[in-house]
């Protein structure tokens, strides 16, 4: 307008009309760019409209090749060698070879060629827009397509003829987790059996679950077996039952430690002015207030007279334990002194029992307790932990509660809540507990300790709590009763054992067992009884060896009954095998009892029948254990795991990552539950979220420790996987963010496209240069890059990661980084921008969604394979992508389509 004013006097009417044509031609033209905006799809819209340009849209059923397919080499001379000369040749051809790449020379028949893995570079590049460079060539939508749909055909083809070459080994033996949870199932405990084996190393892929990786040596076969004795030892019992130790503790009686104190504050008082009553009665009063005042950690309060006092404990001479009586003891009436226990993790409220707890068998604690306020505010939390402190250096506190309970009784009506944890759990134990007398230091008393776990402010108050252990609510447990089940044959131990040892043989290894097979095992068992003090104890032995024999540890394919007509065909899996790989895939664990059956019947084979059983299974708790598994290995989450920032900074606690680490799982099962598209891991209008995480979002009206379901508003800055706080956290370097990191991260775990391994002697950023270190993290990437070393993996990474820098180290949004303002804007390789989270979020949904739909296809199909796919297995994986996209992208359908593929089914 400065310009404008110059040239046209507002005085001078020839002036002032075209002035007046000039502003209304602006306002029109901010109007139109407005109206365009305002017509923008929405990111969920985006989902529609991207999904149109798929390339399995209109894609039928792929025929099988005939049994001895041709390359179709003339459609390549006549029509696609040409294209790529044209498009190509320039930068891949003899003048230049970027990228090592030499496109005139590639061998054009896939089908036996030697250059399959540079065409499937080429089909990458091309099909997703990155080749050519819009400044370096040209090639029209048309033909880009032609070379597409010969290559995808080409490659179909020749994926199909490899597979037909040969299998592809799955065997291995069981993860760490897979052998944990499978005897959870089978012994019917919720105990840690494999705390004792190392975890695995991750594959190329990302997966723990690999053959590549699962061997064994000779010595962890016999750690194997020590575990195996040990679990059955536990889960079954011998002579009678133990007797009970009960504790039965009152804030009363605990609050007397502490109102002795206070008497002797006023005792100082009182005769501190004797002589003056007025002044005595003016302390007396301060003394009076202060004792009624509220406390930050735990304390206690007289609830007729409102006076209070902080709670404290000393770990040396035992003067806070209460010992243990053998009977119990009925609760008695509420009392006028409770302890109170505010939300604070921090809150110390301890129970000592002395040296007496038993080492095994299961520990009930019931505390009767309630909420100090009866406002509509949400309900309170409370969490167990079971600790000890030998000493000042020797100490431990344990968590025992798996979840949060809620305490929503109101404060007139106090409720008894129940915690029941196993004992033989508990690791470390006060080492010195049986040796050291009460009393003395070390100390060996041992204690359970209330927390108020709550985010959000809501007091808690306590008043009794029992304690009794060993507790077993049936005698023998259930647990024993699983193996030594009833039968009509018990007084009959040859024929008692047979059943017992068929049973749990059947159950442990999958499958049929031959007579020849169960024979050994009794033949064992006969040479072991002499030998053992009890029946049960020798079945024991046996059971142990056959939890620790390969049947048991390994997922193995057996050796087909008859042989091939065709060397090429691929072998079915048998039903047992089926029946394993399923619920290996959903369960983490072995087979239960219904699908064994059906395995032994034969029907698992049928479609009707597997497709009922998936649905099952997908409805069944244990299905959290698959949404933990693989969501941990896909989005590596073992970054989050290993995440150690210091407690101290401004925003960030134990709280919050907990909930960090639980918010992609509870996603993806949010979204397996639903069968809802799995591009909502790109975007979508809902978080799953508890207090503390919407409280680090900004998000209102979310109360309460547990997760749920929270609309959001259409907004970009959150909803998916990519804006959640602990994915951008583990991919930060705090206290700055990472864009390389988060760049890898994307292309690596969510479009399944590596980048390319960074050459040898990369030049560091140097910090020191006083011209880099004022530069922003985005300028200095740019500067780097520069370098000539640095260009070829910087510029495929670089554009995705500062596609992030709105979010902090802590995945917090932000707007400005030391005063300058943010800028996550950049250009891809073939020049499309990248425009911040929301043109990530556009970009993703509009061109890549075959991309991420076939990347997400091809990371839960090498789950549930437990192997590395190879080139023979892309024509399955696309076949399953066309079917999942024709069906709407529901992670549920693509699950069930992955599991009725041929590649899942066979061997």
């Amino acid at each position: 307008m400065n310009d404008v004013n110059t040239r046209y006097s507002l005085r001078d009417n020839k002036g002032f009309l075209p002035l007046i044509a000039w502003i209304l031609l602006t306002m029109c033209s901010a109007a139109l760019h407005t109206s365009a905006a305002d017509e923008q799809p929405s990111l969920e819209e985006l989902k529609a409209v991207g999904a149109q340009k798929s390339r399995f849209k209109n894609a039928q059923p792929s025929a099988e090749p005939p049994a001895h397919p041709e390359p179709d080499l003339a459609e390549f001379r006549e029509t696609i060698g040409p294209i790529l000369k044209q498009a190509c040749v320039d930068c891949h051809g003899p003048d230049a070879q970027e990228g090592n790449v030499r496109i005139d020379t590639l061998d054009p028949d896939l089908l036996s060629g030697e250059d399959v893995d540079w065409w499937t570079e080429v089909f990458a590049a091309i099909s997703k827009g990155e080749m050519p460079p819009p400044d370096e060539g040209e090639l029209t939508d048309e033909d880009r397509e032609k070379v597409v749909n010969w290559l995808a055909n080409e490659m179909q083809v020749a994926s199909t003829v490899r597979r037909r070459s040969g299998g592809h080994s799955a065997f291995r033996r069981m993860t760490r987790y897979e052998y944990n949870y499978a005897l959870q199932d089978l012994l019917g405990l919720p105990w840690d059996f494999a705390k004792d084996l190392p975890p695995e190393s991750h594959s190329e892929d990302g997966f723990q679950n690999s053959s590549e990786l699962l061997h064994m040596s000779v010595s962890q076969f016999e750690t194997y077996h020590r575990i195996a004795r040990t679990a059955l030892a536990r889960a079954t019992v011998r002579g009678q039952r133990p007797a009970v130790r009960h504790w039965g503790v009152s804030m009363k009686d605990v609050a007397n430690f502490e109102w002795p104190k206070q008497a002797k504050e006023i005792e100082k008082v009182t005769k501190q002015f004797k002589d003056d009553p007025a002044k005595q009665q003016e302390e007396l009063d301060k003394l009076d207030a202060k004792f009624k005042q509220s406390h930050r950690g735990a304390y206690f309060r007289e609830l007729s007279t409102g006076r209070t006092a902080a709670a404290t404990w000393q770990y040396y001479g035992a003067k806070y334990a209460f010992a243990p009586t053998d009977s119990p003891a009925e609760f008695p009436e509420p009392f006028d002194t409770v302890a109170v226990l505010p939300a604070n993790r921090g809150t110390k409220l301890i129970v000592e029992l002395g040296n007496q707890v038993p080492d095994e068998g299961t520990m009930r604690v019931r505390v009767r307790a309630s909420r100090t306020t009866s406002d509509d505010s949400p309900a309170p939390s409370m969490q167990m932990l079971f600790g000890w402190q030998a000493s000042n250096e020797g100490r431990a506190l344990i968590r025992v509660s798996e979840q949060d309970t809620l305490i929503t009784a109101g404060p007139d009506q106090p409720e008894i809540y129940q915690w029941d944890f196993p004992l033989g759990e508990i690791y470390p134990r006060n080492s010195v507990r049986k040796t050291s007398p009460m009393g003395v230091t070390p100390s060996p008393s041992e204690y359970i300790r209330l927390a108020n776990n709550t985010a959000s402010p809501g007091d808690i108050q306590v008043d009794y709590v029992e304690i009794s252990a060993p507790v077993y609510d049936q005698w023998p447990p259930a647990s024993h009763k699983k193996i030594f089940f009833d039968s009509k044959n018990a007084d009959d131990e040859p024929a008692y054992a047979r059943e017992i040892i068929a049973a749990f043989m059947h159950r442990a290894w999958r499958r049929t067992i031959s007579e020849d097979e169960l024979d050994r095992k009794l033949k064992l068992f006969d040479t072991l009884r002499p030998q053992c003090n009890s029946f049960e104890e020798a079945i024991t032995e046996v059971l142990a060896t056959i939890l620790s024999s390969p049947h048991f540890l390994y997922i193995a394919q057996n050796q087909p009954d008859e042989t091939p007509e065709s060397p090429s065909e691929r072998q079915p899996l048998t039903p047992h095998e089926l029946a394993t790989r399923l619920s290996m895939f959903l369960w983490c664990s072995l087979p239960d009892e219904e699908l064994l059956e059906l395995a032994d019947s034969g029907q698992l084979a049928d479609s009707q029948t597997l497709t009922e059983q998936i649905q099952r299974m997908l409805a069944d708790p244990r299905t959290e254990r698959f949404a933990k598994q693989f969501v941990h290995q896909w989005l590596d989450l073992q970054l989050l795991d290993f995440l150690n920032i210091k407690q101290n900074v401004r925003g960030f606690d134990p709280l919050l990552k907990e909930a960090m680490q639980h918010e992609p799982i509870a996603l993806f099962h949010e979204v397996l539950k639903h069968d809802e598209s799995v591009l909502n891991f790109i975007h979508t209008d809902f978080a799953m979220a508890n207090e503390r995480l919407a409280r680090h979002y900004g998000l209102k009206g979310v109360r309460g420790n547990h997760f749920r379901r929270v609309a959001l508003d259409g907004d970009f800055k959150l909803g998916g996987i990519l804006t959640q706080a602990g994915l951008l956290a583990m991919n930060s370097d705090w206290p700055d963010s990472h864009p390389l990191k988060r760049g890898v991260w994307l292309l690596e775990s969510i479009l399944n496209d590596p980048p390319p391994p960074p050459p040898p002697a990369v030049p560091q950023i140097d910090l020191a240069d006083p011209e880099i270190a004022k530069m922003t993290l985005k300028e200095r990437i740019e500067d780097h890059r520069n370098h000539a070393a640095c260009m070829s993996c910087h510029v495929k990474i670089d554009p995705w990661g500062i596609a992030f820098e709105n979010y902090d180290a802590l995945g917090r949004w932000r707007n400005d980084i030391d005063g300058k303002p943010v800028s996550a804007s950049s250009e891809l390789f073939n020049r499309e921008t990248l425009d911040g989270m929301e043109g990530l979020k556009r970009f993703l949904l509009e061109n890549r969604q075959d991309q991420f739909v076939g990347a997400m296809v091809h990371k839960l199909t090498t789950y549930a394979l437990g192997r590395p796919l190879t080139f023979a297995d892309r024509a399955d994986v696309d076949t399953i992508t066309a079917e999942v996209r024709s069906r709407g992208d529901g992670l549920a359908t693509m699950i069930q389509t992955i599991i009725a593929s041929e590649l899942f089914q066979t061997q």
